[in-house]
């Protein structure tokens, strides 16, 4: 919708803020025995987010942002694990070292993990971006597409972090519980800190360039906007979180490999573009709506659905594309503006109309 006026802090906006603080804090206590799917739900929400500003925002739709997650992933592990011994050797399919983290090295470790896996995404970012970014339409999304199948395969022949076999990542030195927690919190955090740094950066001249880049690159560049460093920019953002996404979950699920865990093309990969287009694209809070609403379905269909699961992700899908291709925020906000702070001009809606009727 196209809406001739302003926003203003809206009523959506307020309970939005008020409803994910409150349901992220008390979740783990109210609902223990799922605190490994609601930890997956700030995972899901942080995806949603990191595309969103690529695919939304910028009009550039990626299907290799997965290759992020899977770099942290592993960047974490070699990181943490070379810190006490030779990554050669632990990852050896012979078990060629004793496997002993005490609790300073676990934590040291974990925390300098998150921090390498960040920081080397983004530069990686950087890197493919300057390849890629030549790239434009469905060259794009195909050519980052083949970026994350390639690491994939890279990876899963690189004997000294495992190669296809995985590695076992440092035990956590606690109670189950405790760990549960743990990394709970660090899912929580790191959702949350990748809501309010995108919050702030919307804000600002950043969404008025990237969104004029979707709208005509070259009328952008003939205005003096530096697309491909913006575009870079962008991306590079996007890997910084996804980066640190990648340590958390690395280390939460105790075992990487690099097909089915770090590189998911066609699982987490996908469920990236598709809860963003869910909750609609575009907006700060439609790939958070999109992503929640997914994750129920998808936790809700793998366990009553087995064997049908996919056939309903299938059919979540054709009623997003058939019915709602702005998304249900998208759709909310035409139905109900004024819950959304979208003041609309009077005067102008009714040159709209009477255009309109002069028309037919």
């Amino acid at each position: 919708m196209t809406a001739a006026g302003r926003k203003r802090a809206s009523p959506a906006s307020i309970i939005g803020h008020a409803a994910i603080l409150v349901f992220g804090l008390a979740a783990p206590f109210v609902f223990p025995s799922y605190t490994f799917q609601i930890a997956m739900l700030w995972i899901m929400i942080l995806f949603a987010l990191t595309w969103d500003i690529l695919g939304g925002q910028m009009g550039y739709n990626s299907l290799g942002n997965i290759l992020f997650f899977g770099a942290g992933m592993y960047i974490s592990a070699v990181v943490q694990i070379s810190l006490v011994y030779d990554v050669a050797a632990y990852t050896s399919a012979f078990g060629a070292v004793k496997v002993d983290f005490t609790t300073a090295q676990y934590f040291t470790g974990i925390g300098l993990g998150i921090v390498a896996a960040a920081l080397a995404c983004t530069v990686f970012a950087v890197i493919f971006g300057s390849m890629v970014f030549g790239l434009r339409g469905p060259y794009f999304a195909i050519g980052t597409l083949g970026v994350a199948l390639a690491a994939g395969e890279l990876v899963g022949g690189w004997d000294y972090v495992g190669g296809g076999s995985g590695i076992s990542m440092p035990v956590y030195p606690g109670e189950p519980e405790a760990r549960s927690l743990f990394f709970y919190t660090l899912c929580f955090v790191s959702a949350i800190s990748t809501f309010v740094f995108l919050k702030w950066a919307y804000s600002g001249r950043f969404k008025t360039t990237i969104n004029a880049i979707r709208d005509d690159e070259e009328k952008a560049e003939a205005m003096g906007i530096h697309t491909v460093r913006y575009k870079i920019v962008a991306w590079g953002i996007a890997a910084f979180f996804l980066g640190i996404s990648g340590a958390i979950f690395g280390n939460m699920a105790g075992f990487i490999e690099p097909l089915e865990v770090a590189f998911p093309t066609i699982t987490f990969g996908i469920f990236m573009v598709v809860m963003s287009l869910l909750g609609g694209k575009g907006t700060l809070w439609g790939p958070v709506l999109g992503a929640t609403l997914f994750h129920i379905i998808k936790e809700v269909s793998w366990t009553y659905l087995l064997g049908w699961q996919w056939v309903a992700l299938g059919t979540l899908i054709i009623v997003n594309v058939v019915f709602f291709q702005q998304g249900i925020l998208g759709w909310a906000q035409e139905k109900w503006p004024a819950f959304f702070g979208i003041v609309v001009d009077d005067k102008l809606s009714a040159k709209g109309a009477v255009a309109s009727e002069a028309a037919e």
